[in-house]
């Protein structure tokens, strides 16, 4: 744990969780037998539970892989909601053990929070959604504008740069819940809610006439989302980008839930490695060396859990896009296990 880190943790509202950064993450996560996964309060596609409290969504699937890799149980996971203002709290307190929660990839948090990145699982930019009636079809049109968004967020932060780069008044509404924000804008306290466009295309479900609205074409900002964890314990660190990693390259070779046990006897090197018929990978992270195999079949890859969770055939009714891997168009490129 660095000497920047440690006041950090110690000042948070946990603070005497907070220590547990410097010790071995994994080894407490084994020895309770779950991964305490922090998520948003209830986002459709990414993290939103259902009415009997069962969690679902592309960020959710994240800590249900670990949970497999660790546990080679899916379940052995429990979730936290949290909103855009606490979420950094409660995973330098120790509350949590990861952060999944549609959370951008900033310098400043990356450097001054104690607090590391292990990836990117959705590569996102920030837009703009109004009333149809409003009649606009540009966001260069709303000048003046009431905008809703949430506290906390890089979200506030675009909008000013924004509408100052083009000149153009507006008038911030902001709520720390994104429940709130939803609220106030489908009651007309605003005119435009602004948020990640993934977020825009899901949140539009919760309004009362989801079909009266539009999301503009500007795309704003980049947004690279990804699970987050504490600086100061390199295991823990890399088990979680390993995850991604592991999810990313089954895609890439054609490893699916469905073929997994199969393809353990795949004669391609790639496969053998990923799948721990060859080598000893899985002992460099302190797991067993099948440990993508229960990923693989407990969760699926990559593209199983965007299809299942956000893509064409789902409410939200996203294309793959960027996030294609990066041999198909997209950006997608996960290092190699090896």
């Amino acid at each position: 744990m660095s000497k920047k880190f440690l006041p950090l943790v110690l000042g948070a509202a946990m603070g005497v969780a907070a220590t547990s950064a410097s010790a071995a993450t994994l080894d407490d996560v084994k020895a309770k037998g779950f991964v305490q996964c922090g998520v948003s309060q209830g986002l459709p596609g990414f993290s939103n539970p259902d009415s009997q409290g069962n969690w679902t969504g592309l960020d959710v699937d994240v800590c249900r892989a670990m949970a497999a890799a660790i546990f080679d149980d899916v379940n052995a996971v429990k979730f936290t909601p949290l909103s855009a203002k606490e979420r950094f709290t409660a995973l330098q307190s120790g509350e949590i053990d990861v952060l999944s929660r549609n959370t951008t990839w900033t310098m400043t948090r990356d450097t001054s929070l104690g607090l590391n990145f292990a990836g990117v699982n959705y590569y996102d930019g920030q837009g703009f959604m109004v009333r149809k009636d409003l009649g606009v079809t540009s966001a260069l049109e709303l000048s003046g504008a009431s905008v809703c968004t949430n506290t906390g967020t890089t979200t506030e932060l675009n909008v000013a740069d924004y509408f100052r780069a083009n000149n153009m008044p507006y008038e911030i509404v902001a709520f720390e819940k994104a429940d709130e924000v939803v609220a106030a804008y489908d009651a007309g306290r605003c005119d435009v809610y602004t948020t990640d466009a993934s977020g825009l295309y899901a949140q539009r479900l919760k309004l009362t006439n989801p079909g009266d609205h539009m999301v503009l074409p500007e795309i704003i900002s980049k947004e690279p989302l990804g699970p987050v964890v504490r600086q100061g314990d390199d295991q823990w660190f890399n088990l979680v980008k390993w995850t991604l990693n592991a999810m990313i390259n089954a895609e890439e070779l054609g490893v699916t839930s469905a073929n997994v046990d199969d393809m353990k006897g795949s004669d391609n090197p790639s496969v053998k490695r990923l799948l721990g018929t060859e080598g000893a990978y899985g002992e460099n992270i302190g797991l067993t060396n099948d440990w993508a195999a229960r990923i693989i079949k407990h969760v699926g890859n990559y593209g199983e859990s965007f299809d299942a969770n956000v893509g064409p055939d789902t409410p939200l009714g996203i294309a793959r896009g960027v996030n294609a891997l990066w041999s198909k168009g997209g950006v997608l490129y996960a290092p190699p296990v090896r």
